[in-house]
């Protein structure tokens, strides 16, 4: 059952990163904003990349702080000192927790919807794995596809494969599959 698992998560990995990190992360620039007025204009990119985020540093500031707000002050994340000497990374590494919080933050600069939804909810992940690590100082960036597009209850949800990755390394930092329902703006005669 375990190598099974295995399998089916090293082919996710796989299928979420089709090309060589380390030379296609250093090469390619962030993509246009995709920007529609409605979530059902999403439908046509069904299978298809939205985007690509800009860079960001992740800083020990960062670390630090994202370890004192979750209470994990695990020494490989926040000892320098310690890191150099023990860590097999040789310096600290961000959080994978950390690195997977900032999905939502890489992806507004992949896609915006317009004045129709009334509000947007993360309504989970599926399928995280953290292939490599942040090392302290590294951007990163984010890339997500659409995977699905349906309508359910009263809202539209999305499943976005998302890549995130981190310059000079290999393999991503985190892939996971992120579940985003769109509410919609009530009319006036309250539907």
């Amino acid at each position: 059952m375990e190598q099974a698992q295995s399998a089916v998560d090293h082919a996710v990995i796989a299928n979420l990163s089709r090309y060589s990190f380390a030379a296609a992360v250093s090469q390619r620039e962030a993509m246009p904003v995709l920007t529609v007025e409605t979530p059902d204009a999403l439908k046509e990119f069904v299978g298809k990349e939205i985007g690509m985020s800009d860079w960001m540093i992740v800083t020990q500031e960062r670390i630090d702080q994202f370890a004192k707000a979750t209470e994990d002050r695990q020494w490989i994340h926040i000892d320098r000192e310690r890191a150099k000497q023990e860590s097999p990374f040789g310096m600290t590494i961000a959080h994978g927790f950390l690195t997977l919080s900032l999905i939502s933050h890489l992806a507004m600069d992949v896609i915006r919807i317009g004045g129709s939804t009334q509000l947007t909810i993360n309504y989970g992940l599926t399928r995280v794995r953290f292939p490599s690590p942040v090392r302290e100082g590294s951007r990163i960036r984010g890339r997500f596809t659409l995977l699905s597009f349906r309508d359910v209850e009263k809202a539209q949800e999305a499943v976005l494969a998302c890549t995130v990755e981190c310059e000079g390394n290999e393999k991503p930092c985190c892939v996971a599959e992120w579940i985003v329902r769109y509410y919609k703006r009530k009319t006036a005669a309250g539907r």
